[in-house]
């Protein structure tokens, strides 16, 4: 646990590099169009719990990978963010069901520990594109749905998305009381129109058994507007 503390308030925090595409504003609402790097990320799922209670726990999870409970008892150092892969029931609340990842930093990227905790699966993972609003404060499962819902809405219907998942991504650590970065983001477009699904692995690196994994949310996906 020290090792974790440590990590996360005396690491440099290296973001996940992504290069912006476009902006716009409707309704009141900024966002960008942007393509994200891909890489191997650390992920885990968390079932059966509501989403607030689901992702702390997956954080944490993470947060003790990347502070040395790995096989080489290594601080990694931290990435942001943390994006947590949600799914809404037709009521627009979140599925108690939920991936959390955290792309490792690119120190270790070549070759990343392996976590003592073995829902903690390392994944290979294409780039892909998104539509991403941001948004302040100590975010829960109903920002997050009210800003993806409000995204949707700015995008209209002459850009199409995947509407089965979208991704809550938080930047800050817990003690960070002011200035704090959220985004609900989904799916962006191809330049043919087409949904290509890019689907996570396990990495060789670590021989960890890997689970039927969740619907793949990693994509480039839909028809950008005009």
């Amino acid at each position: 646990m020290l090792g974790m503390i440590k990590n996360s308030l005396l690491s440099t925090v290296e973001p996940w590099p992504y290069q912006v595409l476009s902006k716009g504003e409707k309704e009141q609402l900024s966002y960008e169009e942007r393509t994200l790097e891909g890489g191997r990320f650390a992920a885990v799922e968390v079932m059966g719990k509501p989403f607030d209670e689901a992702s702390k726990e997956g954080v944490l999870k993470l947060l003790k990978y990347v502070g040395g409970t790995n096989d080489k008892g290594v601080g990694m150092g931290m990435t942001a963010p943390v994006s947590i892969t949600a799914f809404p029931a037709e009521d627009g609340s979140l599925q108690q069901n939920v991936k959390v990842s955290l792309r490792i930093p690119s120190q270790f990227q070549a070759n990343p520990p392996c976590p003592s905790d073995e829902s903690i699966k390392i994944e290979e993972r294409q780039g892909m594109t998104i539509y991403s609003t941001q948004f302040g404060g100590y975010a829960k499962e109903t920002d997050y749905v009210n800003y993806a819902a409000k995204l949707k809405s700015a995008l209209g219907s002459d850009a199409a998305y995947r509407k089965d998942f979208y991704f809550c991504n938080g930047y800050d650590p817990p003690m960070k009381p002011y200035g704090r970065r959220n985004e609900s983001s989904v799916g962006a477009a191809a330049e043919d129109g087409s949904v290509q699904m890019l689907p996570d692995s396990p990495s060789a690196v670590c021989a960890i058994p890997h689970p039927e994994p969740m619907p793949r949310p990693f994509l480039i996906g839909v028809q950008r507007s005009n």
